[in-house]
């Protein structure tokens, strides 16, 4: 029999998440600098820290209530020799570039009182060089009580030769272009380095969760930062971590300090078999973001930028309104009803290039974007400074530092934000489970969302001609979506004419 602590916390069905990179978002300048920081304003680079921190988060918070967001997704925060910090080397220790523990607690509270949630990155695969049982290791090889923390090579760990924590040289196929498939299992590093290393990357130790002295430290972090005031975990890579009942322990034993505990886990495939109420709540939905970025730029899309991210995850290539809608029924009908209701729905992320540069600049595509992420079931998450219309191709572009100086806060991409955000908010419909195809032709499709009175039917035209479905939207009043759409067209009985590259919602009021 399913109990609350198998379901998927109640709050994530109306939420509306924000993505925030802490190293790009803001500098408040109340963290003492250890020293110089990268320009704000330059390009970003792979390695540079540009000093954003959690106080800078709480300075902006004002934004994010305006724009309508009620929980921030953070990217890593513990102690880290890197902007991204998933290179953690303290678990127990916010970042100090950051503002340390001091500046989590405020932001806890800044966010609570203003009724909003706040989930952290979970980083348990893998660890640093400079987590210090690695360190130990190091520095005695054989000798250090923390070996069985890590996966070594035990034959060469016990004839005395050191690990090759810094290699002088690349490992072999380190630079080509298919280096992160063929090393996706670690097994290169652990011949060459002396011990496995998360897709062969020096930086990165595999922690060995099998050993019961790793997996209780790491669900003690777990349990730390849950008391600590936080309202849920995004889990870094949690399917390389096959170690039996791993994740189960982990859900029993959070959700034992907080039964609102939102789990989500970094999973790019459609998996509806690890939603079954034992370890996650929700994963995050790249399918959903790659149908959408299938359909909605149509001639627009950048293929040279598209072809960046096409080996993580997405298929590539464009598609009509009929196989969208057949996609994206797909997907929900992969998970089980709740489950639906606690995918976080993305159209980017950190580890892909933005949207709009995915479709070539252009404000159009990311706006109908917007409005089918935010009519869609499941709780969407607009990744920082896409309201602005941030652009950047793969990692380090899409992880710019916001341009808080350059963009009106007022602009008319924020304003279709906050305006498809808020359609959300006020209709019950979008946030529900249901979700019914209705007709498409070319490249434009509809469906519709609830039933009854207050259900809402959305039509969308990503085509370059105009497009007229059959579909019946008697009775139902015209929104007007700013961006999006123009004043209330006539319409004939059963049809419904859309103009190109445009939307039109209808609600049964």
């Amino acid at each position: 029999m399913s109990t609350e602590l198998d379901r998927p916390p109640s709050w994530v069905a109306d939420a509306v998440f924000y993505q925030v990179f802490p190293d790009r978002f803001a500098r408040s300048g109340r963290v003492p600098a250890p020293g110089p920081f990268e320009e704000w304003d330059a390009r970003p680079t792979a390695l540079g820290i540009k000093g954003g921190d959690l106080y800078g988060v709480i300075d902006h918070l004002d934004h994010l209530t305006d724009l309508g967001v009620t929980a921030i997704y953070l990217n890593p925060v513990f102690a880290s020799a890197s902007n991204h910090r998933y290179h953690p080397f303290d678990y127990l220790a916010v970042d100090p570039i950051l503002g340390g523990n001091d500046a989590l607690a405020a932001l806890i509270d800044a966010v609570h009182a203003g009724g909003m949630r706040l989930i952290l990155d979970a980083v348990f695969n893998h660890a640093s060089r400079g987590f210090w049982p690695f360190h130990h290791v190091l520095e005695t090889g054989r000798h250090s009580p923390y070996r069985d923390w890590f996966i070594l090579d035990e034959e060469s760990l016990e004839a005395g030769r050191p690990l090759r924590a810094y290699p002088d040289d690349a490992l072999p196929g380190e630079l080509a272009p298919d280096w992160g498939v063929a090393h996706a299992a670690g097994t290169e590093s652990l011949r060459t380095l002396g011990y496995r290393a998360w897709w062969d990357l020096p930086a990165l130790p595999k922690l060995n969760t099998d050993n019961p002295i790793v997996r209780e430290y790491l669900m003690g972090v777990a349990e730390h930062w849950t008391r600590f005031g936080i309202d849920g975990w995004r889990l870094d890579v949690p399917g390389e971590i096959t170690t039996p009942g791993f994740w189960e322990e982990f859900r029993r034993r959070v959700r034992a300090i907080n039964p609102d505990v939102y789990i989500v886990g970094e999973v790019w495939q459609r998996r509806g078999d690890l939603l079954d109420g034992t370890t996650f709540d929700g994963l995050m939905n790249y399918p959903l973001a790659g149908a959408i970025l299938n359909f909605v730029p149509g001639s627009h899309r950048d293929e040279r930028v598209v072809a960046q991210q096409a080996e993580i995850a997405r298929e590539t290539r464009t598609i009509d309104g009929a196989t969208f809608l057949a996609s994206v029924e797909g997907i929900f009908s992969s998970y089980r009803n709740d489950a639906v209701l606690a995918l976080l729905n993305l159209l980017d992320s950190h580890d892909t290039p933005r949207f709009l540069s995915l479709c070539g600049g252009d404000t159009t595509s990311l706006r109908l974007a917007w409005l089918v992420l935010l009519t869609m079931p499941g709780a969407p998450c607009i990744y920082y400074g896409d309201e602005v219309g941030m652009t950047g191709e793969m990692d380090p572009g899409c992880r710019g530092a916001f341009p808080w100086r350059d963009h009106p806060l007022d602009g008319e991409l924020l304003g279709t934000a906050r305006a498809l955000i808020a359609l959300r908010h006020a209709t019950p419909a979008l946030r529900s489970r249901s979700f019914e195809p209705l007709a498409s032709v070319a490249q434009a499709a509809a469906y519709r969302r609830g039933s009854g009175r207050g259900s809402v039917v959305v039509g969308v035209n990503a085509g370059s001609d105009d497009a007229e479905l059959e579909i019946d939207v008697s009775g139902m009043t015209e929104l007007f979506l700013p961006g999006l759409t123009g004043a209330a067209r006539p319409r004939d009985a059963g049809r419904v004419r859309l103009a190109k590259r445009s939307a039109r919602v209808f609600r049964l009021d």
